[in-house]
């Protein structure tokens, strides 16, 4: 029996498409493509279950923007004409960013939605009238409930990790947007598991599905090598630092926000450049902070667990679970950032003498069989795992502030504040861009403008560099 995979064009692809993925360097279908673009293209609903990196994205969004093209009928103003629900703002200007040049070349129009940047282009890009909608549940909410978008001439809705939607109790939230959706229209549901309600989804919006399910002999990437260390919690921040030394690019988990943030600082300092990713951040923090790790100007980048379905980057030869998760789940979540596209990996777990018990229980749940040690800095074993180590960055000093004025008395002309009021600032301190970033709507809706609303510098320098000094000092960090 020939095992020789099809093409796009023998998929039934439309040409003006292939082209666009030929001009990418994408030749062949993933397999999950190869075993979905049939049904979808030719309009049955579909339950797609494969890992994180297993190709998705242009299983629905191919066949979303070719039925779109062939359609008959213009857009009006406020009515997409096609949905995709997603639950993370960075998974959705990643799939935006995969979708845009699909639908440009036949003269579709895209835009993304979700919190955390101004509300107004959105509003704007609905009203100009648009074809395709990549949000998350949330913000598509708002904007529906104030009369912004209506969902009744969608034809084609796509449920995107419809699972991890699940975890974090968007759920309820999707079920009132699909409610407003043509029952008579094609939805595409993509998710790693069924679990947590995604099953109720299933039977309730998706009409006789044609289910296609890539790896299921497999719960995590047969090319990734798991490692548990031990280690005493004295000497973790030292063994972290040198698992953050190499020259590969290298992703670390921690458990919380505040973490997240002081590690990549801590890093900066100890000339490994780094950036966060968390939920505090902005989004033009977020997207300025993703892009530096994306481009190469940073090696390490730290998130937190509502960071792990939302990254999309290849070449992550390393991932570290600083702190373990709790649960095999989000393990298994966080270490698909590596191996992707057919590559290796390797993926960490830290553990104290105190939490063996735990995470033992949850590897053995993963269904991992990971290599043990009990490590130390300096250990030859830590080698190993990061290969040759990067040159050193001296982080640039901290920009200098504002000199104090002496005596401690108020200066001529300058009236004394009351008690409780701040100063005024250049640029809103605190306050969110309305520039919108990827949400301005339209085909270039993920762009990475929308800035955080602080004092202009940037989120990509957390020991409190500017943005140029950062990227000057990360450029030499790369040692290649």
């Amino acid at each position: 029996m020939s095992t020789t995979t099809p093409s796009f064009a023998m998929l039934g692809v439309p040409s003006k498409l292939v082209d666009v993925l030929t001009a990418q360097g994408i030749d062949s279908p993933f397999p999950i493509q190869t075993a979905t673009l049939r049904d979808s293209l030719a309009g049955r609903d579909v339950l797609g279950r494969g890992r994180t990196g297993s190709g998705k994205t242009l299983a629905f969004g191919i066949p979303l923007v070719a039925r779109l093209a062939a359609a008959p009928g213009r857009t009006s103003p406020k009515r997409p004409r096609a949905l995709v629900l997603l639950p993370t703002r960075e998974l959705a200007t990643q799939v935006h960013q995969v979708i845009s040049p699909l639908a440009q070349a036949v003269g579709l129009t895209t835009t993304t939605v979700f919190g955390g940047v101004g509300q107004r282009p959105q509003e704007v890009a609905f009203a100009r009238g648009v074809d395709i909608v990549v949000a998350c549940p949330g913000r598509l909410e708002d904007l529906m409930k104030q009369g912004f978008v209506r969902l009744d001439e969608v034809q084609v809705t796509v449920l995107d990790e419809a699972d991890h939607m699940a975890d974090l109790g968007f759920l309820p939230g999707v079920k009132r947007i699909l409610d407003t959706t043509p029952k008579g229209g094609q939805r595409l549901l993509f998710s790693a598991t069924l679990d947590n309600g995604v099953d109720v989804l299933v039977k309730r919006y998706l009409t006789s599905p044609v289910t296609h399910s890539v790896d299921d002999d497999a719960s995590t990437e047969p090319d990734i090598e798991h490692h548990v260390l031990t280690v005493d919690a004295a000497e973790k921040p030292a063994v972290v630092r040198e698992l953050a030394s190499g020259v590969s690019r290298s992703m670390l988990f921690t458990r919380t926000k505040h973490h997240a943030k002081t590690l990549a600082r801590n890093l900066t300092n100890a000339g490994i450049p780094a950036v966060d990713l968390h939920g505090n951040l902005s989004q033009g923090a977020r997207d300025r902070n993703l892009a530096a790790f994306r481009d190469g100007e940073v090696r390490v980048l730290v998130a937190t667990d509502v960071a792990a379905r939302g990254i999309h980057v290849d070449d992550i030869a390393l991932v570290v679970h600083v702190d373990p998760p709790t649960e095999h789940k989000a393990y298994l979540h966080r270490s698909g950032r590596t191996a992707r596209a057919g590559a290796s990996g390797v993926v960490v777990t830290l553990q104290t003498h105190d939490q063996r018990g735990d995470v033992h229980a949850m590897t053995r749940k993963a269904g991992i069989k990971p290599i043990t040690a009990k490590v130390s800095p300096g250990a030859p074993e830590l080698l190993e795992l990061t290969g040759p180590r990067a040159e050193h960055v001296t982080p640039p000093p901290r920009e200098a502030a504002p000199p104090q004025q002496q005596g401690g008395g108020r200066g001529k002309g300058t009236p004394r504040r009351k008690s409780g009021t701040s100063a005024p600032t250049g640029g809103g301190s605190g306050s969110r861009s309305r520039r919108g970033g990827s949400g301005s709507g339209g085909s270039s809706g993920s762009g990475r403008s929308g800035g955080s609303g602080g004092s202009g510098k940037s989120a990509a320098s957390p020991a409190g560099m500017s943005a140029a000094q950062f990227s000057a000092g990360a450029g030499r960090a790369r040692g290649r």
